[in-house]
C-alpha cells in the first residue's frame, strides 16, 4: 500500500528521548510500531485491521494500551509543546466529539469512574477543552460530558495555565470570577462580553483576531476519524489517541 504512513529519521529523533526503557528482550521496531499505532488512530481502523507492513496487530495493540496506561503518548505532548511554544499568547476553547455507540454506554460498574459522555439533543458527545500557545500548538486538553458548562473545563485548566501575559478566549468564557482569576495570575483576559451583560468590557479586537488559530487546531484535530469519533469507553483509552494525534499534527 503506497499510502501507508512512516516516521521520518527526524520524527523518531525527536519522539526518541520520551520513549521509555526496554527491559528484558529488545522491543519490537519502534518505527514499524509506532507508524502503525499513527496509521490506525488517523484512519480510525480496528486494530485487526492493520496493514500487515505494520507487523501483528497484537503487538501493536500492546504497545498501545501498554504506553497509554504509562502515559507516554501525554509525556510526547506536553515535552514536545514546552520545547516549542510561543505563550505570550495562550488560547482556551472547546469542541464535541462524536460519541460511537460502543463508546456510549453510560452505565457504569459500583466504584467505576464516569465515561464522560453527555446526552443532548445532538445525541452522545463528549466536550474536549483545550489550550494552546499563539501559534495554535496544543499545551494542555481536558475532557468533560457533553453538557457539562465552558467554565468547568476552564476553572480545571486554570491551575496548570503556563506564564502568559494574554489569553484569548470567546465569549462562553466571559465571567467576572474568570477574568478576576486570569489577572490573579497575572494574565490579561482578551475576551468579548456576553450579549446580557449590562456595560460591556473592552477588549482588543485586532488581538481577539489570532484566536482563529485554536478553532483551526481543533479542527485538524478531527481530521482523525479515532479523535472526531471516540470508540472508546474509558477516557484514559480516549485522550492518549487525542495526545497522539497532537503530536504528528503540531
Amino acid at each position: 500500500m503506497s499510502n501507508l504512513f512512516w516516521l521520518s529519521d527526524e520524527q523518531m529523533a525527536r519522539l526518541r528521548p520520551f520513549f521509555p526503557k526496554s527491559h528484558n528482550k529488545p522491543r519490537a521496531d519502534d518505527r514499524r510500531v509506532l507508524s502503525g499505532i499513527i496509521f490506525i488512530n488517523c484512519n480510525g481502523l480496528r486494530w485487526s485491521d492493520a496493514p500487515p507492513e505494520y507487523g501483528p496487530p497484537k503487538t501493536l495493540f500492546n504497545r498501545w494500551k501498554r504506553w497509554s496506561d504509562m502515559g507516554v503518548f501525554a509525556r510526547m505532548m506536553e515535552g514536545l509543546a514546552s520545547e516549542a511554544a510561543v505563550r505570550k499568547i495562550v488560547m482556551i476553547d472547546a469542541t464535541y466529539l462524536k460519541a460511537y455507540r460502543t463508546a456510549s454506554s453510560l452505565r457504569l460498574k459500583k466504584g467505576g469512574h464516569g465515561r464522560l459522555i453527555g446526552r443532548t439533543k445532538g445525541g452522545m458527545n463528549t466536550k474536549l477543552h483545550a489550550v494552546t500557545d499563539a501559534n495554535g500548538r496544543p499545551i494542555r486538553f481536558f475532557m468533560t460530558a457533553d453538557q457539562v458548562s465552558d467554565y468547568i473545563g476552564a476553572a480545571a485548566l486554570l491551575s496548570n495555565l503556563p506564564e502568559a501575559e494574554w489569553l484569548l478566549a470567546d465569549r462562553g468564557y466571559d465571567a467576572d470570577w474568570y477574568r478576576e482569576a486570569l489577572q490573579d495570575k497575572g494574565i490579561t483576559p482578551c475576551i468579548p462580553s456576553r450579549k446580557s451583560r449590562g456595560k460591556p468590557v473592552k477588549y482588543g479586537k485586532r488581538r481577539y483576531k489570532r484566536r482563529n488559530r485554536i478553532e483551526i487546531m481543533l479542527g485538524r484535530l478531527k481530521d482523525w476519524r479515532r479523535v472526531a469519533t471516540r470508540y472508546d469507553r474509558c477516557p484514559k483509552g480516549f485522550l492518549p489517541a487525542i495526545a497522539l494525534a497532537a503530536i504528528v499534527i503540531f
